[in-house]
């Protein structure tokens, strides 16, 4: 393998010339000068990035390849790793959002000359925002001979522009280095050799952030990288960020001590002189938050790479609010080593009970008065080994409230996750009650997320009712304030479904006769739209074609889904497809714009094997196109979009156009095969597709409503709202 060469895979090359893979396979056993693999295995060879780009320019296949494309594979081959090539990255976005003129000095000349001359000028940045240590700090380096020099002219060309120097923090203190238990810093200056083969990802993304700007582009990059190894990083999905950060309200500091990828500290809102201050025990995470909070924010920045629990980067702080999405059913969390720590205030965790020693740290990181709001596993509220110390929050007033979220609101998505809400006391409660809430109501079908506006709406409600006048009127099925005397038996379990009266059923039996007649109605329907008996006749021999002779002939227009999402925009998932749904799904927010479907698309999933093509209609028009979708977009004057999809929904056609990995089944949507009828003929064919689909859709209906019917009949038998007669 080559050392420093940016690597490209067949999957990547073929995405550079927007062709397929087997298109890429063709090309190298018929181009003898087509470059040769550097890396990788034999079955998954890996090709320097920059040799495939100029094979690609001479066989002129390279034109259309956007820039954010280029700036990707440039990041995702790194010969460091992509986390690496990331971190660089943003090291100059923000050299270029803070101070532009700087970037543009560096940047003139070689690319050795810009590895030489960039660290001095990343310090100018990096060490006062977050308190990185200096070249020359580490490992015995000093400074090249002209990095003292490239930032004071540097520094003169910015001023002599005008442009304004932002305000930093320069942190005090004991350095690293003469620190007895030092803290390390989320982001060090990265050194000269390090940032050389760094240098065309470094040029190619300044050429991003002038198209999209510099916060943009990052977030393009990081959105990408984070869509690209969904099972790697602990995500905290927006919506949930959000309404955690609204819960704990406005804060001048905020604390993150297991920040992950910084969703909950973008999620806060801006206050004058904020601070915001986050740990992570994943340098990666780490190094790409402050860096993410630092585009997006003008509040200083402390950040620092540990446990927090073994080694606590920030002891001093005393924090307005605390939001934390802490690991979860941790035993190597430090039970042993912590036995006499003080922040235990409330007694010991047990090995088991690690979400407890985090509740704790949140707690001892508070200002009196300060609010809390931590994600946990519903296990956390009942477990035995954990009463006493939950006990001890009741009675002192430290545990506000218990909030159980529905299903899908954050991984593990199978799981009803809770929140709890705590205040370090500033005084003893004098009627003390907790509030105690149960929003799975709002639950999706499906895998689509929740419905966040009718969650946040119930639960800032409620919490801000109880909150404002330290009681609350109760809402069957909803919220109480349950007061504290009636939760201390020998559980303390705190799951809210186990304390809320259910809703009022008193309508129960009307309701259950209204489903039961729209389902009568729903299965006459069925009948009348039952297809009448078929004649059987021989196969038909008409000329086919693909739809990739079709795409070349300008017939149809193949788009590919999840190259980017907006948070307002509704993407409609392959899910969605399968089932019949409404859009449910979200993209990583990227500087790419989505596409979105139009009335008359057809759309069809490419993984997970099954015939299935959706027509999108008026209801599913403008959302976004999701991840292993593809969107073929015909011209009415030559295709009916009805005909397109029936033909496509064919066994036969789908297995011959499908291959086969260990885990999945793919469709080559190109080989898809259909005849060559006239127009008038396809719709013929096209009015009786309808038909079906209308048909299909029907007979979901009908089963989701049989499956109303039968839930409410068996929770009105068992509350005893419906009578057995």
């Amino acid at each position: 393998m080559q050392d420093d060469v940016t690597e490209v895979t067949a999957a990547g090359i073929a995405r550079l010339a927007g062709v397929g893979r087997a298109a890429v396979s063709n090309w190298r056993r018929r181009h003898a000068d087509f470059p040769r693999p550097v890396g990788g295995t034999g079955t998954s060879p890996s090709f320097a990035l920059a040799e495939v780009e100029s094979w690609l320019r001479r066989q002129g296949k390279l034109a259309e390849v956007s820039l954010r494309e280029r700036v990707w594979q440039q990041l995702a081959g790194h010969p460091r790793g992509p986390v690496a090539a990331l971190t660089h990255a943003g090291c100059a976005l923000l050299l270029i959002h803070d101070r532009p003129m700087v970037w543009l000095e560096v940047s003139a000349g070689s690319d050795e000359r810009l590895a030489a001359m960039l660290p001095a000028a990343l310090e100018q940045v990096i060490v006062p925002r977050f308190g990185g240590r200096r070249v020359h700090d580490r490992a015995g380096e000093s400074p090249g001979a002209n990095e003292g020099t490239v930032v004071n002219a540097a520094l003169a060309v910015h001023s002599a522009f005008g442009v304004p120097t932002p305000v930093l923090h320069i942190p005090t203190g004991p350095t690293p280095l003469t620190n007895p238990t030092p803290t390390t810093p989320a982001l060090d200056v990265p050194t000269g050799p390090a940032l050389l083969p760094s240098a065309p990802l470094l040029r190619g993304t300044a050429e991003l952030a002038a198209e999209l700007g510099a916060r943009q582009a990052f977030d393009f990059l990081l959105g990408r990288h984070l869509d690209a190894n969904p099972r790697q990083y602990p995500l905290t999905p927006t919506d949930l960020a959000r309404l955690m950060a609204d819960l704990a309200g406005p804060a001048r500091t905020v604390l993150d001590p297991a920040c992950g990828t910084g969703a909950l500290l973008r999620a806060t809102a801006t206050t004058p002189g904020q601070e915001l201050y986050a740990q992570d025990s994943a340098p990666e995470l780490a190094a790409l938050t402050v860096l993410r909070l630092a585009l997006h924010r003008a509040a200083t920045v402390h950040g620092a790479v540990g446990d927090t629990l073994r080694a606590d980067a920030h002891p001093q702080v005393r924090a307005d609010a605390v939001l934390c999405h802490p690991p979860f059913n941790e035993r190597d969390w430090g039970h042993d080593e912590l036995a006499y720590d003080p922040r235990w205030e409330y007694g010991f965790p047990a090995r088991t009970e690690s979400e407890l020693a985090w509740v704790q740290h949140a707690l001892a990181r508070l200002t009196d008065g300060g609010t809390a709001v931590l994600l946990m596993p519903p296990a956390a509220a009942s477990r035995r080994s954990g009463r006493r110390i939950r006990a001890d929050l009741l009675r002192r007033g430290a545990l506000r409230a218990v909030v159980a979220l529905p299903v899908g609101a954050a991984p593990p998505y199978n799981i009803p996750l809770h929140l709890w809400v705590l205040r370090r006391p500033d005084k003893a409660p004098a009627q003390p009650e907790v509030l105690l809430a149960d929003v799975g109501q709002f639950a999706a079908e499906g895998r689509g997320g929740p419905d966040w506006p009718a969650v946040r709406d119930a639960v800032l409600g409620a919490w801000r009712d109880f909150d404002r006048a330290g009681a609350f009127t109760e809402r069957p099925g909803l919220a109480r304030a349950v007061p504290v005397i009636e939760l201390l038996d020998d559980d303390v379990d705190l799951a809210p479904a186990r304390h809320l009266p259910p809703p009022t059923a008193a309508d129960g039996a009307e309701q259950l006769a209204a489903v039961r007649e729209r389902l009568g109605e729903t299965l006459r329907l069925t009948s009348d739209l039952t297809a009448p008996p078929v004649r059987t006749a021989p196969p038909a021999r008409w000329p086919l074609t693909t739809v990739g002779e079709l795409v070349r002939g300008g017939a149809l227009v193949l788009r590919t889904g999840g190259s980017g999402g907006h948070a307002r925009v509704a993407v409609l998932t392959d899910h969605d497809v399968r089932a019949g749904t409404a859009p449910s799904g979200t993209l990583p927010a990227s500087g790419e714009e989505a596409v979105l479907t139009a009335e008359g698309d057809v759309v069809v999933p490419v993984l997970g094997g099954g015939a299935v093509a959706r027509v999108i209609d008026g209801t599913t028009a403008g959302a976004a196109l999701g991840r292993h979708l593809v969107l073929l977009r015909p011209d009415p004057a030559a295709l009916d979009p009805w005909f397109l999809a029936g033909f496509l929904r064919g066994t036969a056609n789908n297995r011959q156009a499908s291959s086969y990995a260990s885990t999945a089944t793919r469709l080559d949507v190109r080989r898809l095969r259909l005849p060559r009828l006239a127009l008038g003929e396809q719709r013929r064919y096209g009015a009786r597709f309808r038909a079906l689909d209308e048909f299909e859709r029907t007979l979901r209906h009908a089963n989701r409503l049989g499956e109303h019917l039968v839930r409410g009949m068996y929770d009105g038998l068992t509350d005893g709202t419906v009578a057995p007669d």
